[in-house]
This record gives structure tokens, C-alpha cells and sequence, in this order.
């Protein structure tokens, strides 16, 4: 998301902030003679306006992205949903990013030859300019295995049997194995990329950043290996600081010992190495620290010591300037409504009448769904919801809340005349996550930003603008003893325990939500209760048939793909919100 206007003010900042923010800590990386690498690991399109509304889509957004520096990169999952969008990834950020973009596990089907060729290079291997540090990197995607036809990503395990990695983590020559992916950091997958570098490194660091889950985590390995993942949505900047490497890549001229340097903020952007004498630090181990940073200015003026005037680069004001020209040119200020309260997705129990689902649910799909091809038949809707990415917030509710809210560009489909007998036990199947009805993607579900363990981890509760004590009502790490009242956020805990996020919040609970949820629309009421009918339609979200499908075979019923059909002409559930919000939501 390179823009977060109009919504928390916890998580402000644009791409053009995070450019100016980036640049900054360099000049300072440079004076201070460390090393300063920006990681980025996927997911950078879908989710708002700039990209899902333009045509093509990603006709902005793409350019405004490749305006940043990035060291090391590589792709989500959201890049290879669509053919178009992979073709993208191939013809424009590969080659902005040439030798920095990482794909070791992710090919793709040429689209001039035909032929299954790596989307980039498997691993690269660099040498930081201020330090001399020997980097090996490599570049992973999960096991992933609901993308288009064009996109062919490798399993994990079977990547680290293939000779390329196998030659690759032998190499001796290399001060730290660097392994970004979109990952979870406990996962199956690093855990075997882990095992095999291991296998043949036994004492060499290991750095990985995750990505994928959604949440603020940081993973211990072992005392010489650390993984950490920074949130959603671009409302995290996660930092990683490796001090004590041992080097042999670039010896300086004039040697010195490591001294310890009285810096107002310790912490910088996505990687900062601070390396060492060579000969001092072999003695010693390395120490490896995190923080998760808030994506706001108020967290950037104060890690830069800089201000409103000082803070900005030329350039970063130039991205900030593009992003303003493109949603302007897209008109995503453009109000369809005024939501009249706030619908959550996870901050609120399902059901009730501050939940986002409740509100599908209960609103907008019996509004909404009705094919004229089929009449009244009685119909079952069912939903996952993952199909919501983000909450509605009490006020303007404009083009880019729509794409904010609901991206995907699936369609609806259905399977007519099935036996309610069938279908009123979908819901339940579909829910429970039984092991062998899920080969495919692994979870329908909206992502919490929290972890099972975690009691909070969380965003700004109100979209409340500013604290009268402090310009976003929160205290940076630096300033613990002040005595100001707290907004409600990420209040982190990780294998280092509760002291990463960067700015101290009052935490948040939430809710459950299940996979899927169901809307029955007009079924026939006998003496004022609903009358279970013989057959329905059944009507879905096209992303989840597969699901549907095996959780109907589960069921003991034949029905295919070819049983299956548009419904509505495959309208969107973001087009079917934003009519809906027209027709119902005015503003005051």
C-alpha cells in the first residue's frame, strides 16, 4: 500500500515519506561508515485505489514503487493471481530491480517463448560497501499453489535439494546468509531452509525476513540465527540491526575496534548492519536487536532528528507529488457514502452490529444478490473472510475505501438447484479446516494482525486525528517516562519478548472470525419462521470454488466445475458494496 491517506493516522505516511526516510538514514549510514539494505518481500499490489483502479491496473502504482531503492527483493503471493499481473512482475519490476529482485523457488512461462524460465535470479551474492560484509541472499516465495497459470513456484523442500542451492550454501567465502521470502517466519518452509544452510554452515549468521501472515514477529533459530516479519499494509517499518559480524571482505585501510556510539535513536530502516573490526569481532559473537516502527512521520522526524522542514528529500516530495497527481487523476476521493459508524473485521465479534461480516451478511447480500435469470429461487451465499482486507471507518466512504475494503477482482458464481440438505451443512465443513479437504491454499480466513499467542498487536482504535499531549498520541521507545494517555495498537509480543514496537500503545482484543459465513436470502417463512427449502442456488465467491467443491465431494455429492456457472454476470463483491453503499449510505 503506498498510500495510506484518509485512514489511521498511526500508519500515515506514504511512499513518498518512506523514499525521504530511507535516504535519510543512509546519508546518516554513510557518515557513521555502516551499512544500510532495504528489503522489500512482497505483496506490493492490491488493496487501494491506486493500483485496482487504474487501467491497467498497476498503470501508477508500478512506477511510483520502482521510485524507491531496494537491495534486496522479491514476490507475494497477490503478484501471481492473474496472468496480467505476473507478466508485470516479469517485464517491469524485475528489470527495475535487475540484480537485487530474488526468485529461488518461482519461475514463469515466458510469454514470448513459451518456455519455463526463473522469474529472476535464484541468489545473489554482494559485498556491503562501507564494511566488506559477504552477503549470500536468496529469495523465496511459500508453497503457493493458487496462482495463475503462468506463475510455477517450486516447493520449498524440493528447492533446497537442487544442486544450484546445494553449491550455493557451500560456499565458504560468506559472512551472513541472508534469506528473504514471503514467508511466514514460523513456518515449515524457512525452518527447512534453515536445516540445510545449517547442514553445511553450522556457525555462519543467518538473517531472514518474512512476510505473508500479516503480523509483527521476530523468530530465534539459534544464537547465530534470527527471522523477523513486519506486519501488514505498510503500517510497519521493521528494522534489524546485526552488530559483530565477522568480515574479511573489504579490510579498511585504518583498522579500529568497535566502540559503542551515543546515538539518539539506535534504530533504522528494514536492515542496518554495524559491523566490526574483523579481528576484534571473530572473538566474539554477534548480537542481533529488531524494532517495529510505526509508518507515520511523527516516527520518522523522530529517528532522523529531523522536522517537518529538514525531514523531506527532494525526491521523496516528488513521490509524494506523483502519488497526490495519480489519485487525482483517478478521482479516488470520490464519496459514495458516509459509513455511519465503524464496521470491524476482527475488532468486533461475528456476529454483531459492528461487524464488517454482519453487515454482508445481513445487508448488503440480501440486497445485493438476486440474478434476474433465477427469480426467486431461494439462494445460500457463502463468503471467506479473507474476501475483506481491511475495516470501514465511520465517515467519507470513497472510491479508494471500495478497493481499500475489497480489491479482488473475482466474480460470483453458483451451482443451481442443490439440496438444502447439502448446503446447510457447507458452512460447518467449511470451517472446521479438516485436513484432507485442504489441499489448496491453506486458509480462507481475514488475516488477524496478531498472532494466536499474542493478546494484542493491534491498530489505532478510533481514526481519532491527534492527541491534545502529543502529535499522534503515542510515546517513542526514547521517552517511556512521559505521562500521556495511549492509543490503542500494536502492542507486540515475539521470541525477544515485548519490547520491539517501537511506540508504546494501549493494546486490543480481538475477535475470532470463522473462514466463511453464509446469508440464506429468500426462503420461504411458514408461521413467521423461516421454511427450510427443498433445493437452493448456491452462490460463492469464485476464489474459494476449489473449496467449495471438495467440501461438496466431502459431502457425498458429484458436483464439478462444469456444474458451476456466473451468477449476477460474475459481478465483484467490490462492485456489489460500492452500489450497495450508493443506494444506502447517504451523507449527512
Amino acid at each position: 500500500m503506498l498510500v495510506t491517506e484518509n485512514y489511521r493516522p498511526s500508519f500515515s505516511a506514504d511512499w513518498g515519506d518512506y523514499v525521504s526516510f530511507a535516504e535519510r538514514l543512509q546519508e546518516r549510514a554513510e557518515n557513521e561508515g555502516i551499512d544500510l539494505l532495504l528489503i522489500d518481500t512482497g505483496d506490493r499490489i492490491e488493496g487501494n485505489g491506486l493500483y485496482d483502479a487504474s487501467r491497467p491496473r498497476g498503470k501508477y502504482d508500478l512506477e511510483i514503487f520502482s521510485e524507491q531503492r531496494i537491495d534486496v527483493i522479491c514476490s507475494g503471493n497477490h503478484e501471481l493471481y492473474k496472468p496480467a499481473s505476473v507478466e508485470h512482475e516479469y517485464n517491469t519490476t524485475v528489470p527495475n530491480y535487475r540484480g537485487n529482485y530474488l526468485a529461488s523457488n518461482l519461475d514463469i512461462i515466458d510469454p514470448e517463448t513459451g518456455e519455463q524460465r526463473p522469474l529472476a535470479q535464484r541468489y545473489k551474492k554482494f559485498t556491503t560497501q562501507n564494511q566488506g560484509i559477504r552477503i549470500l541472499a536468496f529469495g523465496f516465495l511459500y508453497d503457493f499453489t493458487m496462482g495463475a497459470a503462468n506463475a510455477v513456484v517450486q516447493t520449498v523442500e524440493d528447492t533446497i535439494k537442487t544442486s544450484w542451492f546445494q553449491d550455493a550454501i557451500r560456499d565458504r567465502d560468506v559472512d551472513l546468509f541472508l534469506v528473504i521470502g514471503h514467508v511466514a517466519v514460523h513456518s515449515p518452509e524457512y525452518t527447512a531452509i534453515y536445516k540445510a544452510i545449517r547442514s553445511q554452515q553450522w556457525d555462519v549468521p543467518i538473517q531472514f525476513f518474512g512476510g505473508h501472515t500479516h503480523i509483527r514477529d521476530y523468530v530465534k533459530y539459534d544464537s547465530k540465527a534470527y527471522a523477523l516479519e513486519s506486519g501488514r499494509y505498510m503500517e510497519t517499518i521493521g528494522f534489524m540491526s546485526i552488530k559483530g559480524l565477522t568480515t574479511e571482505g573489504k579490510k579498511k585501510k585504518k583498522q579500529e575496534k568497535t566502540k559503542t556510539q551515543n546515538l539518539k535513536t539506535s534504530f533504522f530502516s528494514s536492515f542496518l548492519t554495524k559491523g566490526s573490526d574483523p579481528l576484534y569481532a571473530a572473538a566474539t559473537s554477534p548480537t542481533f536487536s529488531r524494532r517495529y516502527i510505526d509508518n507515520n512521520l511523527y516516527s520518522f522526524h523522530h529517528h532522523t532528528a529531523l522536522n517537518s522542514s529538514t525531514f523531506p528529500t527532494p525526491h521523496g516530495r516528488n513521490v509524494s507529488a506523483m502519488i497526490s497527481s495519480a489519485r487525482k487523476k483517478l478521482d479516488l476521493d470520490q464519496t459514495y457514502g458516509c459509513a455511519p459508524h465503524d464496521f470491524w473485521t476482527n475488532r468486533a465479534p461475528f456476529p454483531s452490529e459492528d461487524s464488517i461480516f454482519t453487515w454482508l451478511q445481513e445487508e448488503v447480500m440480501p440486497d445485493m444478490l438476486k440474478d434476474q435469470a433465477r427469480g426467486d429461487v431461494p439462494r445460500t451465499v457463502m463468503m471467506n473472510t479473507g474476501a475483506l482486507r481491511f475495516d470501514v471507518l465511520k465517515g467519507p466512504f470513497t472510491i479508494d475505501t471500495m478497493y481499500t475494503v475489497s480489491p479482488f477482482t473475482s466474480g460470483f458464481r453458483y451451482i443451481q438447484d442443490v439440496p438444502f440438505s447439502v448446503t446447510k451443512r457447507l458452512l460447518q465443513i467449511l470451517n472446521q479446516e479438516v485436513p484432507q479437504l485442504w489441499p489448496v491454499e491453506p486458509s480462507l480466513a481475514f488475516k488477524s494482525p496478531a498472532t494466536v499467542s499474542q493478546r494484542a498487536a493491534a491498530l489505532d482504535a478510533d481514526g481519532e486525528a491527534v492527541s491534545s499531549k502529543s502529535s499522534l498520541g503515542q510515546i517513542p521507545l526514547a521517552n517511556q517516562a512521559a505521562k500521556i494517555d495511549l492509543t490503542p495498537g500494536y502492542t507486540t509480543h515475539d521470541d525477544a519478548g515485548t519490547d520491539g514496537d517501537d511506540t508504546i500503545h494501549e493494546p486490543i482484543e480481538f475477535y475470532h472470525v470463522p473462514n466463511c459465513f453464509e446469508s440464506r436470502i429468500g426462503f420461504p417463512a411458514a408461521a413467521g419462521e423461516e421454511k427450510e427449502p427443498g433445493t437452493v442456488d448456491l452462490i460463492y465467491n469464485s476464489f474459494i470454488e476449489p473449496y467449495i467443491l471438495l467440501a461438496l465431494k466431502f459431502l457425498g455429492t458429484g458436483y464439478e466445475a462444469k456444474d458451476t456457472a456466473p451468477y449476477m454476470d460474475g459481478k465483484s463483491l467490490t462492485w456489489i458494496i460500492g452500489e450497495w453503499v450508493r443506494e444506502h449510505w447517504k451523507c449527512e
